[in-house]
């Protein structure tokens, strides 16, 4: 089953049951070592799903659940090695969507999900975007309009004696940073495996190609001499610049608005039959930090 997320939408199976999460693995061709999300209702199940709950983990969960923010804590009894990739941690949030609540709310228990969309490719924001991708390996799909946030939770360790950033996302650094009165690293490795570490992640067909701002025209123009489809991801300071290539997508000056259209805009290139797309990235503060990280793994090396 799918449903819908305020981040993404989530490809779902009650987080208690191994066959019914290796059902979820086996639809996405996920590999098993990739540990799943467990989305439950609200804060007060926290400690039904998490053992030695810090209290860094509880003043994070108050403010900013519901929300895209994950906590990676110490494994409950109850979550199986099956939806935590064989690790003893597991990520849990609450997520913002009225559908979603309910559907929790109904269920009475835990929902592991990841992103409804093949492993490694761009995660859906409609509904329609399942669907097209997942076809009928997904029972149903539970329709509930456009995804608001566009990129996935924020994933934060709160095993360690300092939490750190394992995944930007949703919440952004500040605010959390704000919430904790300290400063977080965002390493670009981690011994604790969580969703979105893949080299290549949320990549479209195409292939993507990062450059600086100033050289996007240069560079797409170029690869189109020289035979390729280009699609460009054109930044706002370049919005009134001329520029000759198969597609273009004007890039919102909002951060919000970018999140938000970032995965139908890489799709939406795909559908045009590019098969090179050109960005380069934002100031990566505020939510510019996730869709940065989303960018670089989409423009990452491919098996």
């Amino acid at each position: 089953m799918a449903f819908p997320t305020e981040t993404v939408y989530g490809l779902g199976a009650n987080a208690e049951d191994p066959a019914a999460v290796s059902r979820i693995f086996a639809a996405k061709g996920r590999p098993p070592s990739h540990p799943l999300i467990v989305h439950i209702g609200g804060a007060e199940q926290l400690d039904d799903w998490a053992a030695e709950v810090p209290e860094t983990a509880r003043l994070l969960a108050e403010s900013f659940w519901p929300g895209p923010l994950a906590l990676v804590l110490r494994r409950g009894p109850r979550v199986p090695f099956e939806t935590t990739g064989g690790l003893e941690t597991v990520a849990v949030r609450v997520p913002d969507h009225p559908v979603a609540l309910a559907l929790l709310a109904a269920f009475g228990g835990g929902v592991a999900a990841p992103s409804a969309n093949r492993f490694g490719s761009v995660s859906p924001t409609t509904a329609g975007h399942v669907r097209a991708e997942l076809g009928d390996a997904v029972d149903f799909v539970l329709d509930g309009g456009p995804c608001q946030v566009g990129v996935e939770s924020t994933i934060v360790d709160v095993t360690g004696d300092v939490p750190a950033v394992l995944r930007p996302g949703g919440v952004t650094r500040e605010d959390l940073e704000a919430v904790l009165g300290m400063s977080l690293a965002v390493p670009e490795t981690s011994h604790v495996r969580v969703p979105g570490q893949h080299p290549s992640h949320y990549a479209p067909n195409a292939r993507v190609v990062l450059v600086e701002p100033e050289k996007i025209v240069v560079e797409a123009e170029h690869a189109q001499e020289q035979g390729h489809r280009v699609g460009v991801f054109l930044p706002p300071e370049l919005g009134g610049e001329p520029i000759d290539v198969h597609a273009v997508v004007r890039v919102p000056d909002s951060m919000p608005a970018y999140a938000r259209g970032l995965y139908g805009f890489l799709r939406e290139l795909d559908e045009q039959g590019c098969d090179l797309i050109i960005a380069s990235l934002p100031v990566e503060a505020g939510l510019g930090l996730a869709i940065a990280n989303r960018l670089r793994r989409a423009a990452g090396p491919r098996d």
